[in-house]
């Protein structure tokens, strides 16, 4: 599994940073950003949580 944001999509409203901050964060261009490209399975439904709450679908996740 390796999730995405696509930053073209992505307002920043932070969802994805409070469910799962391990693989998700907001920087200070006020987009979200993944910071673990590869993360441990114990964290897919979380991701999947992330991907399913974002409120402009710019979670994807590849590799499913």
């Amino acid at each position: 599994m390796k999730p995405d944001v696509d930053h073209d999509l992505c307002i920043g409203c932070g969802i994805c940073e409070e469910e799962c901050p391990e693989v998700f964060q907001i920087r200070d261009d006020g987009l979200a950003y993944v910071i673990d490209q590869n993360p441990e399975p114990e964290l897919y439904g979380t991701i999947r949580d992330c991907e399913d709450m974002c409120p402009v679908d710019a979670i994807s996740i590849q590799g499913e």
